[in-house]
């Protein structure tokens, strides 16, 4: 008679530091975005003329950067639990450079709608900036620690699984705020 092995044991990835760092971010952007909400509600018509000022087309362009550059972490981690190493390192290079091409895109159109004259002396407009300029910030945050997982994955001798498995859940909350930024500045009639 064989026995089945036991059942492998499952864990939560990257450690505690990282998932308490996830965890205050998300909880200062709802806080920003509850605010958001509150002032969009008390100046709708305000912030829904000022809104038609944003290019959705490029909204939709940053979001599928960014969702392309998750898959693309995603799949850097299942390539290192595979110790397939050179991969997983390609992997997190191809989600850097989408995090680097979101940011030239923002950059963009930070600089298109200033040369159009919506600053931050409109209300929308100065949530527009504070919030996509504070994600922007962690989207930089997000490609270095990428880069810090990226370079472990080079160091031979020493690779640590969990290091890009923290970095890579740093970038999945950086996209996930993202998406949600999206659809409020954007979307959100």
């Amino acid at each position: 008679m064989t026995t089945a092995p036991p059942p492998a044991r499952r864990r939560l990835p990257g450690d505690v530091d990282m998932w308490v760092m996830i965890l205050g971010d998300l909880f200062f952007f709802g806080c920003y975005f509850v605010t958001y909400m509150v002032f969009r509600a008390l100046s709708a018509e305000e912030f829904a003329a000022a809104q038609r000022h944003l290019n959705v087309g490029i909204g939709v362009a940053n979001t599928v950067v960014l969702l392309t550059s998750s898959l693309f972490a995603a799949l850097a981690v299942l390539a290192v639990r595979e110790d397939a190493w050179r991969k997983a390192r390609g992997l997190l290079l191809a989600a850097g450079a989408c995090g680097a091409l979101f940011t030239v895109i923002k950059v963009y159109e930070w600089y298109a709608k200033i040369g159009e004259g919506h600053t931050i002396e409109d209300e929308f407009f100065s949530f527009y900036y504070v919030l996509t300029g504070v994600h922007l910030v962690h989207v930089l945050l997000g490609l270095l620690v990428l880069g810090i997982g990226v370079r472990e994955l080079r160091a031979s001798g020493r690779r640590r699984p969990t290091i890009v498995e923290q970095s890579v859940l740093l970038w999945h909350m950086i996209d996930l705020l993202w998406v949600v930024i999206f659809a409020l500045l954007y979307l959100m009639g």
